[in-house]
């Protein structure tokens, strides 16, 4: 009975994934929905490193994020993007799936998103290369 368990315990960690790399989010000080997205990951097992600062732009021209691509926050992790209010959810997949993609972005700011919190927008989460050809990595029904 011993040896059954310790063999069930064996696989119950070995399916829960492991974060690689702590979570580094680029964000204005002032953004109330950059911090509520930063609270999300953080209730979801990510560990976060928040970086304010007033000047975006090249922060997300130098993560390859396009201007169509863009929403309010960049986020590093283990080699990828993850731009704007990206579910916690779909990170943990990317992380685990790992596909050959520069990351993942909802364009804009979807009100239904984590972070931004009211129901009723439906949305899709992205997934983008380093040429920004884009290809929906999942959809969210608001």
């Amino acid at each position: 009975m011993l040896k059954k368990s310790f063999y069930g315990l064996v696989a119950t960690l070995l399916s829960v994934p492991v974060l690689a790399a702590p979570l580094t989010v680029y964000k204005s000080p002032s953004c109330g929905c950059c911090e509520d997205w930063v609270t999300h990951m953080q209730d979801s097992g990510f560990e976060v490193t928040v970086i304010d600062d007033n000047n975006m732009a090249p922060i997300k021209k130098l993560a390859g994020v396009r201007p169509e691509l863009a929403s309010c926050h960049t986020g590093l992790i283990d080699g990828y993007v993850i731009e704007g209010h990206v579910p916690a959810a779909d990170v943990r997949q990317l992380l685990q799936q790992q596909p050959e993609v520069r990351g993942l972005t909802i364009p804009g700011m979807p009100q239904s998103a984590p972070g931004m919190d009211i129901p009723g927008s439906p949305y899709e989460v992205l997934s983008f290369d380093k040429q920004g050809n884009t290809a929906v990595f999942s959809r969210y029904p608001g």
